[in-house]
């Protein structure tokens, strides 16, 4: 279609409110994404933020969450306004959805009680563990029940108080629209989910209630989560102070529908078009999951493997690592400053081209070295904390190729052990991987990596690049435009991705031979891995 036409249209919707919005909160970025009635991006804005240490927690100040989520949505006004000379005064739907998981607890006056505890932190080993016995039932470290037992097991104060319990996405839509609600797929990740009744697992919910009976706090699990919706629900509007929160100048109208809030997993599954069983997607970003969409639930389960759900409740068998890219956004950062220091200003997005594409360029052996990618503390390989570490022998073959292919490699290397237990242990059958995310940014090196590590056939989109914020926006688009009885498979299928460019990339013998070897040296260098956690402190 002509480009002139394109805007036309593209203004239309503007001025008649014809769209739909989704903002994420990722770990390193809070984009922004307005699509049309065609479901593809109109304009987009993004603000950068780091998550910190602080008392020996990942977290974030909610102050910054704001002041993100406003730096993302005035670039975004901004470039509609710049294209196409339309003040962005509304939009159709809106929704949220962030990094999944954490502890955020706030009592009865709606102040928050400690700091946001992020899915990064690895300190409540002693609470997942006895929770995973007590329901039979995998409990990460990351998720939000397990952050309140820790809290409960270590006696602290503020739990007594606890009168409401949420995760970012959660949080933000709550001040938005004053609805203590969460999409079902996020839900899954503070508390087992019950597929088929579409809500937390009474079973489990009783057994936690139990539990906490001998703290005598006051309260009960019920009372204090949010409440599940499913996508397509309708989760509110935005308020006249949420308006403001969002957009300080008072151009944004308050009276839009949102709809459920959603966790990173989620919008992943639906930017790729794997919410109908049998599909599988990896989300590659400073951390990493797959996804596997199921028949049925597993037939045991795996400290490796969490249970989720697709934002329409159907199970989903995640591997979830907590690092991936931290370590070559680290190394990247640091060639690029080499670059400025004798006078050549790069683009970061050119900076990582030009690595990537030289690890296409390594030996087979990768020269010979290994490398630990654990910024963080990581639980599929046993790490309460990390220590990104890069090992050579004396006679390696130390280049850029060969460090560049290691880097990789040692960033699908953790997720590759949760992944064998799935295809070797429960024998789910993966015919082929969707990748989004910005590893799949540079054409086709992420994907033959990827394909080559695990054995299957990786495909990425056009939209690929675009991610969970565009997810989140197509989830909004569901919420009002869907037919009555329209699933959100149906949906996706139909309005979204019936003629969306696939690319497919298969493994090749020779990669798949090189990342096998590579993976042998995983085992030795993550030994090294815990004596620098040991001694380097």
């Amino acid at each position: 279609m002509d480009e002139r036409v394109e805007n036309g249209m593209a203004a239309g919707a503007l001025e008649l409110g014809k769209t739909a919005l989704g903002i994420e909160l990722g770990s390193t970025r809070i984009k922004a994404v307005l699509i049309g009635p065609d479901n593809m991006p109109i304009a987009s804005g993004e603000y950068d933020w780091e998550n910190r240490i602080e008392d020996g927690i990942w977290t974030y100040d909610l102050e910054q969450v704001w002041e993100g989520l406003q730096g993302a949505y005035r670039q975004l006004a901004e470039a509609v306004e710049k294209k196409f000379g339309i003040q962005l005064t509304k939009v159709g739907a809106l929704g949220f959805s962030g990094m999944m998981h954490g502890y955020l607890p706030f009592d009865a006056s709606g102040e928050q009680l400690v700091s946001f505890r992020t899915w990064r932190n690895t300190t409540t080993e002693q609470a997942a563990e006895a929770l995973t016995n007590l329901f039979e039932f995998n409990i990460p470290q990351r998720w939000s029940i397990a952050h309140l037992y820790q809290a409960m097991l270590n006696k602290e104060m503020h739990v007594e108080k606890v009168d409401f319990l949420t995760t970012l996405a959660g949080y933000v839509h709550w001040k938005l629209t004053g609805e203590k609600v969460l999409g079902i797929g996020e839900a899954a990740g503070m508390f087992p989910i019950d597929s088929d009744a579409s809500d937390y697992d009474p079973r489990m919910v009783k057994k936690f209630n139990q539990l906490a009976e001998k703290f005598s706090y006051g309260w009960t699990l019920e009372e204090i989560l949010p409440k599940v919706q499913l996508a397509g629900a309708h989760a509110g509007y935005l308020t006249e102070e949420g308006a403001k929160l969002l957009d300080p100048t008072g151009v944004l109208q308050a009276g839009i529908p949102l709809c459920p809030p959603e966790g990173d997993a989620g919008t992943g599954m639906t930017a790729t078009n794997t919410v109908a069983e049998h599909t599988g997607n990896v989300s590659a970003g400073t951390s990493i999951f797959a996804m596997i969409v199921l028949e049925k639930e597993l037939s045991d389960y795996y400290t490796e493997i969490d249970m989720v759900t697709t934002p329409a409740g159907k199970p989903v068998a995640m591997v979830h690592c907590n690092n991936f890219t931290s370590d070559i956004n680290a190394w990247a950062r640091l060639l690029a400053e080499f670059a400025e220091v004798i006078g050549t200003k790069v683009e970061m997005g050119d900076v990582f081209n030009h690595l990537f594409n030289q690890a296409m360029k390594a030996d087979p052996d990768v020269g010979g070295l290994a490398n630990c990618s654990y910024y963080s503390g990581e639980p599929i390989t046993r790490f309460e904390e990390g220590r990104p570490l890069f090992v050579r022998m004396p006679d390696s073959n130390f280049n850029l190729p060969n460090f560049m292919r290691t880097q990789i490699y040692s960033a699908l290397a953790t997720l590759k052990i949760g992944m064998d237990i799935l295809t070797t242990e429960e024998k789910v059958q993966i015919e082929s991987i969707l990748g989004h995310g910005g590893f799949f940014k540079t054409e086709k090196v992420g994907q033959q990596l990827m394909a080559d590590a695990f054995g299957v056939p990786v495909s990425v989109m056009r939209t690929a690049g675009e991610g969970g914020p565009w997810g989140m926006a197509l989830l909004a688009a569901y919420s009002i435009n869907k037919k009555e009885e329209q699933t959100l498979e149906n949906y996706l299928a139909e309005n979204v991705f019936a003629t969306e460019e696939i690319k497919t990339i298969a493994p090749s013998m020779e990669g798949m031979e090189s990342f096998s070897n590579y993976m042998n040296r995983n085992q030795a260098i993550l030994e090294v891995e815990r004596v620098a956690v040991d001694v380097l402190k």
